[in-house]
């Protein structure tokens, strides 16, 4: 009993010492946000370019990429310095397009006007995979709102989320703001301060584990969790597969599939199936046999689990995981063939590897079947993609997917969290809706980080009859 008690004791003394820990940052988060509160959005969008160009800078997105792959042994350099790079400035587009603080619009037919004010301090839970572009990519988004964040990064990436939490907070000073618009979780991070991190800000934004995900859900705490990837995508008979596989490689093997938003299968229709893994291939895919699948299939999963030592690993190091023909070394992803949609743990699961997933459909209903199911194993919510030239199919597709997003004929990793040629907000963090669980259908973007003050006056009277309003219906059942 003593023992027990000992150990519960020893659980409430971590607590207590994470609410001390995470009050003292909060605090000092209200403080900073007290200093900016009469900010004009001139003012508050020079903090935000400051927070971008801290990431965006050269030396900066180089040395962070490369700290990435150190410390979390996932993904490669030069993806990581793009990712640093395109999504900040990406980001930073969208947000110096937007007003949120003062008056932000008006509808003078309606009588309203509209007042963008902070939602509060911010808690940003950030995943391993992307442990500066996503840290700086919500920081932009929470001070564009006049808002202070503290960041929980992942603890296999704390080494360069702290660096890069400290060239945030250095290039707001140097711009004359105060550095507490951005902190970070003290070393060692654990569940206990990530618990009170969550329990404390206003509001709790969360991408990566699911576990952080539902906790930031049940703590009390206004909150903002995204669903997991797992994204299958069609390719149709009037496809082009050159272009359909050099997109698919393209976005497959950026940063070794981290992204959420990487294609993880496929699913093409029977007319064209042998031509699309022939252009597959000749974009870089090895398609294994039935052995290799097996083996694939063996190392992938361990106990049921995704295996870490695949996630996110270089091509010639999981051709030798997977003991693939030497042949393999060389090419650029792994394609593995399934007769039916498998369950958790098996290829229909979300991978986080180079391995695709292909499957074989008889027409366009069963290949929306097919998707479906993949989804249901993981990811629903979350994404579709479609390669095709038939308009109409894509729009199918998107009337009959419980999904946030249906890209067509495009690279899934480049175009899911916002394009130059697409109209999605740039972000890390793609909401699923309801059917994940998620309270956000949509990128994260700079509205999830205000709220709204309607200013409501008199306009002329708008009162239907109710001829208007019940005629159709008295006519069809009477009154």
């Amino acid at each position: 009993m003593a023992s027990g008690e000992d150990a519960l004791h020893e659980i409430e003394n971590r607590q207590s010492a994470a609410f001390d820990k995470v009050k003292t940052l909060v605090d000092r988060a209200r403080s900073a946000m007290r200093q900016i509160r009469h900010y004009d959005q001139q003012q508050v969008d020079e903090a935000v370019t400051a927070i971008a160009w801290s990431l965006y800078k050269p030396k900066h997105a180089e040395m962070l990429a490369r700290m990435a792959v150190e410390d979390t042994g996932m993904g490669n350099v030069e993806s990581k310095i793009i990712k640093n790079t395109r999504k900040t400035f990406g980001t930073l587009r969208d947000l110096m397009r937007a007003k949120t603080v003062g008056m932000i619009g008006e509808n003078t037919a309606k009588g309203v006007v509209y007042y963008g004010k902070p939602v509060g301090v911010v808690g940003a839970v950030c995943p391993s995979t992307n442990p500066s572009a996503t840290p700086a990519n919500k920081a932009m988004m929470a001070i564009k709102g006049g808002n202070a964040v503290i960041i929980a990064p992942s603890p296999s990436g704390y080494s360069t989320t702290r660096t890069c939490t400290e060239l945030m907070r250095e290039e707001i000073v140097k711009a004359g703001h105060p550095e507490n618009l951005v902190q970070i979780l003290p070393s060692p991070v654990n569940k206990e301060l990530t618990q009170a991190l969550l329990e404390q800000v206003d509001l709790a934004v969360v991408t990566g584990s699911q576990n952080n995900v539902r906790r930031a859900m049940t703590s009390g705490t206004v909150a903002i969790g995204v669903g997991a990837g797992n994204v299958p995508v069609i390719i149709d008979e009037s496809a082009d597969l050159d272009d359909a596989a050099d997109k698919i490689s393209q976005s497959k093997i950026f940063d070794n599939a981290t992204s959420c938003s990487s294609e993880n299968s496929l699913v093409i229709l029977d007319s064209v199936y042998e031509k699309a893994v022939e252009a597959l291939e000749r974009a870089g895919g090895w398609r294994c046999s039935l052995s290799e699948a097996h083996s694939v299939q063996s190392i992938l999963w361990v106990n049921g689990k995704l295996n870490r030592e695949v996630i996110a690993k270089d091509a010639s190091k999981l051709a030798d995981l997977f003991r693939l023909p030497n042949e393999a070394r060389n090419k650029d992803f792994f394609m593995v063939e399934e007769g039916r949609v498998s369950g958790v743990g098996g290829f229909a699961d979300e991978k986080l590897s180079l391995v695709l997933t292909l499957y074989r459909a008889r027409d366009f209903t069963e290949a929306q079947l097919i998707a479906k199911k993949i989804l249901d194993v993981k990811g629903r919510g979350h994404s579709v993609g479609i390669h095709t030239h038939n308009i109409q199919n894509a729009r199918t597709l998107a009337k009959n997917t419980d999904v946030v997003r249906v890209l067509v004929n495009q690279a899934h990793t480049f175009g899911n969290g916002g394009g130059f040629n697409n109209s999605l907000p740039f972000t890390l963090s793609m909401g699923g809706g309801t059917w994940a669980g998620n309270s956000l259908d949509n990128n994260l973007n700079f509205r999830c980080f205000i709220n709204v003050t309607q200013l409501v006056t008199t306009i002329a009277e708008d009162k239907p009859s109710e001829e208007d309003l019940f005629g159709d219906y008295w006519k069809k059942v009477g009154k």
